[in-house]
């Protein structure tokens, strides 16, 4: 008996949940749903079964025999910090299936609950992240990726409100008495202006792509299998019609590239601001932050990430957070390949470009603990939240990248379209991935190291930096800053949020005050509506001492709750000294209550680190 997972309690010797019918009541005064999970296993069971919770209040757990018995359980005294509470169920013999009642905590990890002044339509909005490990804070389960389920999924919600999730809509109707099993009394189940929208997801999934929005939402089609959601009226719901308008072609080219789109429709859900990622894959329903939306149709190269991820993450999906390499590093490989033929091989160029910078930024931020440079670490006692970086996405497409130059994009094509059909619905691990390589590219361990890509630190002497006019002229001109040269407004004529952002990652990062000055008082970076271009440049500006820009930076870390700018910014904040690190304290504790649990745990882990 051993767990599978470093971050789970499911046991190896124990059967794993293959089916959930959830109905989940959701209470918005009290921040909380009271529910039921009718839980399936793969296979019969007798004694001792473990599943994952966090802050999860348990209320029984029961067969399914008529009449029910009840089950024993047990939840372990103390919650470890990291894996939350083990729920023990001792479960009588040749047991399939069982139902437990709970109710979920206000402060649990995956959900945020904003009040109706928090959002644009003065309406009450929940939605859930549960990547990595937080599936287990809505709904006992073995939340791990190499479990996957089917469920079906009841939300009770007032009915001035919408409710979508990453599975097939079923229903929007009148709640029905009983249908809940247990989650709530009838009474309120089937109160005066409640309504349940019914949801069906019948392919197998990981636990942590459960998804599910309730709030103000309206949509937009935007072609016969893809539509656009959003919480924020016309005006958003324009935008992002027009920022996706071209997401139908990428499916079309993504089903040219790796093979049949398994999961019918390709929906977009644009969240709040405070939504802690640029983009979560979740299937049939990608949620986005509305930073994505730039104006100039940029934002599409997250959404191409997340749609390759239908194919690699989704459709194969890494065993534990330990391969998290091969649900990213394929996806990002996938995603350029899909810009390429969408945008151009010169945007492709530049989406390498900045991913190397980033990948090299990631070398100086592991500098002390190099084990998370490496594509499969030990994440043991590790929170996945804590070490989330570029790391598996751009190492490990530098890693595919040196086998497709190997042997040629041809036979690297036939070799990923035979993967995906292989293992299709399926969770495996790094050491299957390369037994799977080697069989079928015989001898590439010859010209390869693999043993060094996927267990060594740092970057492999054998990755390339991408090669292309418009990159090595950006990285040029990056270079004659330092001599106080700026470019010219001639040679940033054609310039988008990509180009300006790669040049401001590759500035020296010991420039003076009055060169960063200069630099915005030209071009107005720090007032850039992109905020991959906004937030490089803040991050550049704050060591300098520039205090000029301290109210863009609050402004920033206010309305947006994207950890890809509050690592930065707050961390830049709280490594300087005096001012700057009061400064990061002092938003942080006005800024909190905005930010989704798993962000504001990050942002809390940053100032602690540096107090």
């Amino acid at each position: 008996m051993a767990p599978v997972d470093p971050h789970s309690y499911t046991d190896d010797a124990h059967p794993v949940t293959a089916k959930a019918a959830l109905a989940f009541y959701l209470d918005f005064a009290a921040s909380t749903i009271h529910a039921s999970a009718l839980l399936t296993l793969s296979s019969p069971h007798s004694g001792d079964l473990l599943l994952d919770t966090r802050s999860l209040t348990v209320h029984s757990a029961a067969t399914t025999t008529s009449p029910p018995d009840q089950i024993p359980f047990s939840l372990a005294a103390a919650a470890d910090p990291i894996l939350g509470s083990s729920l023990t169920l001792t479960l009588p013999p040749n047991t399939t299936s069982f139902l437990i009642l709970f109710s979920t905590s206000p402060a649990a990890s995956a959900l945020q609950w904003l009040s109706p002044p928090q959002t644009a339509s003065s309406l009450p909005f929940v939605f859930s992240q549960c990547q990595s490990i937080h599936a287990r804070s809505v709904f006992p389960c073995h939340d791990t990726p190499a479990a996957r389920l089917t469920y079906t999924l009841l939300l009770n919600v007032p009915d001035n409100l919408s409710a979508v999730a990453a599975a097939r809509h079923v229903a929007r109707r009148d709640p029905l008495a009983d249908e809940h099993q247990g989650a709530c009394d009838d009474a309120l189940w089937c109160a005066q202006g409640r309504i349940v929208e019914e949801f069906e997801m019948e392919q197998p999934v990981p636990p942590y792509l459960f998804a599910f929005a309730a709030g103000g939402i309206g949509f937009r089609d935007l072609g016969p299998r893809t539509r656009v959601y959003a919480e924020g009226g016309d005006r958003v719901l324009d935008e992002a019609a027009r920022e996706f308008a071209g997401v139908e072609e990428m499916v079309k080219v993504g089903e040219s590239l790796f093979g049949p789109y398994e999961w019918e429709r390709f929906d977009l859900l644009v969240l709040p601001p405070s939504f802690p990622y640029g983009g979560m894959e979740n299937p049939r329903m990608v949620f986005l932050t509305p930073t994505v939306i730039k104006g100039d149709a940029a934002g599409a190269q997250v959404v191409a990430h997340e749609l390759a991820h239908s194919w690699t993450g989704n459709l194969i999906t890494n065993k534990t957070n330990e391969d998290f390499w091969l649900n990213e590093g394929f996806t990002t490989y996938a995603e350029r390949r899909i810009v390429e033929v969408v945008q151009g091989e010169e945007r492709a160029a530049l989406n390498m470009g900045i991913g190397w910078r980033g990948l090299n930024r990631m070398m100086e931020r592991f500098k002390d603990n190099m084990e998370f440079t490496k594509l499969k670490p030990k994440m043991a006692g590790i929170d996945p939240d804590d070490v989330y970086s570029e790391v598996p996405y751009e190492k490990g497409f530098q890693f595919l990248w040196r086998i497709e130059r190997q042997i040629g994009r041809p036979a690297f094509d036939e070799f990923l379209k035979n993967y995906i059909a292989t293992f299709k619905f399926k969770s495996i691990d790094t050491e299957t991935f390369l037994e799977f390589l080697k069989t079928n590219v015989p001898g590439i361990e010859n010209q390869i190291d693999l043993q060094l890509w996927v267990e060594g630190t740092g970057i492999p002497p054998d990755a390339m930096e991408p090669d292309s006019a418009i990159y090595k002229k950006i990285c040029s001109l990056a270079a004659e800053f330092k001599s106080g040269k700026l470019p010219s407004e001639d040679e940033v004529a054609d310039w988008s949020g990509q180009e300006w952002e790669l040049y401001l990652e590759n500035l020296p990062t010991d420039v003076e005050a009055s060169q960063v000055t200069a630099l915005d008082e030209r071009y107005k970076l720090s007032e850039s509506r992109d905020y991959e271009v906004k937030v490089a440049f803040l991050q550049l500006a704050i060591p300098t001492g520039c205090r000029c820009y301290f109210n863009e930076v609050e402004k920033c870390l206010k309305q947006v709750g994207r950890m890809k700018y509050l690592r930065p910014l707050y961390s830049s904040l709280a490594r300087c000294s005096g001012e700057e690190k009061m400064l990061a304290h002092r938003i942080f504790s006005e800024a909190h209550e905005f930010y989704h649990p798993i962000a504001r745990s990050v942002a809390e882990s940053i100032l602690s680190k540096h107090s």
